[in-house]
């Protein structure tokens, strides 16, 4: 028919024209796809391109800076626990005294580290690595003026964490010489050892003089120099060895040494606790990166905890043996003396190794308590048995107990075997020997300027107050009075008595 022949005739007409439209209307809708994809693509891009500028505002530098602050924060406040810990050692009448003390320990710290500390501790002017001279102390940069380089971020960040590290330093001293110094003597001790005689031990022990580790050479001691990671030596040992020349220079207390009034067992616990906790800040962050550095500090975190249960421990079972009961003050000074024995190797050691550290540091305690007062000198917080005795056995336990391998994650790994501990296979003329001589120059430097400080404050009559004020306590006659508890009990005594 005549549509069959229409339809037949038009069907492969349409079929044709279809063939030739077909591949255009593809075409045309794979560019529009393309089109679609390549606009998503750049909204992807630029979105990753707004993320990773996000991330730009937190690099390496500024992680690492707030590292800095946050360690800093956490030593700051052991500035609470030796505050708490001296309270509850000393009498009752003389707690504003202490606290006083305590905060203007931080005060002074902070404009002597700025004036000079930080520069006589920097590197800035001392070319001991190039030259072989000085090697002693910084000569540049008082005041925070040597550059540009100063007002960044990490070098804010590092002077704040300097300040903490010398105020802990400092307050080591007012324990030991408690109850007794007139505020003028303890002015000018802060001011001398913040300002002057603290600072060139960091520069030797941790900066660019002659002893120190960090450094990756020349002209280092030993080849290696000494081990003192976060301080056995450069903080604790030399706040101990200033703390026992005032002691001996200022004399005993009324009572010394077994009619002093009780302490107060709250405020001890509590000022240890505190302490402990802050510790942490002080080894842990003694690594001043995190960036790359998380290992190290993660294992100082181990050391540093199994250090301070293993001296607690040790010290509390050497109490029991000798006393048959639980000495609460034996308890607390020996979470010290596990603390300050740890310091130095804290990052070196294997975490067994920490333990043995810190049950040798419990030994090294009761026997350096003992001979302070078998001696004749009444050390008020045992700051020299705690903090220059297991200060120094801090540092000398790295000679004998580093391992190559943790040598080499905070230090360098091409000089690990020498410089390991002895008992390690290193070199006795390494790291061993540099621990020795960084316990006599500390010895020596600060013996001597702390012993001339002392001795001519007593010599003058300037370093003790008179027998009356001690009687009436130091809250009484320099803090506009003492506490009325005390002031009530003062009273029922004199009542008691009088009848």
């Amino acid at each position: 028919s005549k549509n069959t022949l229409l339809f037949g005739d038009a069907l492969p007409s349409n079929a044709r024209k279809n063939r030739k439209t077909q591949p255009a209307k593809m075409t045309d809708s794979m560019a529009s796809l393309q089109a679609t994809i390549a606009g998503l693509q750049e909204q992807i891009d630029a979105m990753n391109g707004q993320l990773t500028e996000h991330r730009k505002l937190i690099d390496t530098g500024d992680i690492d800076a707030f590292w800095l602050i946050f360690g800093g924060v956490l030593v700051f406040w052991m500035q609470a626990g030796f505050a708490m810990l001296e309270v509850g050692s000393v009498n009752k009448k003389n707690t504003k005294n202490i606290l006083v003390k305590n905060i203007f320990d931080a005060c002074i710290a902070a404009i002597m580290w700025y004036a000079v500390g930080s520069s006589l501790a920097g590197g800035n002017g001392d070319d001991f690595t190039t030259t072989g001279e000085n090697g002693f102390a910084g000569s540049g940069g008082f005041f925070r003026t040597v550059s540009t380089a100063n007002k960044s971020a990490y070098a804010k960040a590092g002077w704040f964490f300097g300040w903490t590290f010398a105020g802990a330093g400092c307050t080591i001293v007012s324990g030991a010489i408690a109850e007794r110094a007139t505020f003028l003597a303890y002015a000018l001790y802060s001011v001398i050892l913040t300002g002057f005689v603290y600072p060139p031990v960091v520069h030797m022990m941790w900066g660019a003089g002659k002893f120190s580790a960090w450094r990756s050479g020349p002209r280092l001691f030993g080849d290696c120099g000494v081990i003192d990671f976060a301080g056995s030596g450069t903080v604790h040992m030399t706040g101990g060895v200033a703390a026992i020349i005032a002691a001996g220079c200022i004399g005993v207390r009324k009572g010394f040494p077994d009619a002093l009034p009780e302490g107060q067992p709250v405020y001890q616990a509590l000022g240890i606790l505190i302490l402990w906790m802050g510790w942490y800040g002080f080894n842990c962050v003694s690594t001043l990166y995190i960036d790359g550095y998380a290992q190290s500090a993660a294992h100082v975190a181990m050391t540093t905890t199994l250090g301070a249960a293993a001296g607690c421990l040790g010290t509390a079972a050497i109490g029991f043996v000798e006393k048959q009961y639980i000495d609460p003050g034996y308890v607390y000074n020996g979470v010290l003396a596990g603390l300050v024995s740890i310091t130095s190797p804290c990052a070196v050691v294997s975490p067994f190794g920490a333990i043995v550290v810190g049950l040798i540091g419990s030994l090294v305690y009761v026997g350096a308590s003992k001979g302070v007062k078998a001696a004749g000198i009444d050390d008020a917080v045992d700051a020299f048995a705690v903090h220059g005795a297991c200060g120094a056995w801090g540092v000398i336990a790295c000679g004998l107990f580093a391992t190559p391998f943790y040598y080499s994650v905070s230090y360098y790994g091409d000089r690990k075997d020498d410089c390991a501990g002895l008992f390690y296979g290193g070199k006795a003329s390494g790291s061993f020997a540099a621990a020795f001589a960084c316990v006599f120059v500390i010895l020596a430097w600060v013996g001597s300027t702390m012993g001339a400080l002392f001795g001519t404050l007593k010599a003058t009559g300037l370093l003790r107050v008179s027998q009356e004020i001690e009687d009436a306590g130091l809250d009484d006659s320099k803090h506009g009075g003492a506490m009325s508890e005390v002031v009530a009990a003062s009273v029922d005594g004199v009542k008691a008595t009088e009848a």
